[in-house]
């Protein structure tokens, strides 16, 4: 009976989790590896850092999911998200379209397991290679991060990286708000501004990479950061 009360009377200790900001590599590194990495793998990790998918997502894509004019569509979205579609560069296509087509999947074959494995090695080769320990701290998961600070850096906008990673809350993805000031910790805020009032003049801006901010009175204002 002593040791009975001992047990229910025993107080569960709190524990809480230290939270830490993910690792977020330069580009050049992640450029490094992926211009020293073998084919299959230097496409995978260039197709990550472009359209910023999870490892399942990309590791999932089809050639279907594959419009050879520089789309992508993520049909295989995880944790719930919806499925998404990326505009990607030609030299990401042409990579993409040098793989062997053993299978629907476009990097199917030995499966997930051997292209982590096949990663690490390369990464360590690599690292030495280059003298760079730091190489070691990127993984397919690291490159995501990058993509998602560097996306909520040119935008400034966290409700277009929410869905750009398909998170279903953006408490998951408030974290690239403190990501992108570590990162940018003078960046300048301040901005272009051009009013345009007809079709024309809004087209021809928004081509030069102004963004549409707000229309009143007749006048559609716009914005590009400095």
């Amino acid at each position: 009976m002593e040791r009975i009360h001992r047990i229910q009377g025993w107080t569960r200790p709190n524990y809480k989790q230290c939270e830490k900001l993910p690792f977020i590599p330069y580009e050049e590194e992640i450029d490094a590896l992926i211009s020293g990495c073998g084919r299959k793998t230097a496409a995978f990790l260039k197709r990550i850092k472009e359209t910023g998918m999870r490892f399942s997502e990309a590791w999932r894509l089809k050639w279907t999911d594959i419009d050879f004019k520089k789309i992508i569509t993520c049909n295989s979205p995880e944790k719930g998200s919806r499925p998404r579609m990326f505009n990607v560069s030609s030299e990401m296509i042409a990579m993409l379209d040098k793989l062997k087509r053993k299978s629907v999947y476009v990097f199917g074959g030995a499966g997930p397991h051997a292209l982590k494995t096949s990663f690490m090695k390369q990464r360590k080769r690599l690292a030495y290679k280059l003298q760079n320990p730091r190489l070691m701290r990127i993984s397919f998961h690291t490159i995501r991060h990058w993509k998602a600070t560097m996306l909520y850096h040119e935008t400034k906008d966290i409700l277009c990286v929410m869905k750009f990673l398909g998170h279903k809350s953006i408490k998951n993805t408030l974290i690239y708000i403190n990501l992108e000031k570590a990162c940018f910790p003078k960046t300048d805020d301040s901005y272009h501004v051009r009013i345009a009032q007809t079709p024309e003049e809004i087209t021809e801006l928004l081509e030069a990479g102004f963004e549409y901010v707000l229309q009143k009175d007749g006048l559609v204002f716009l914005r590009k950061r400095k």
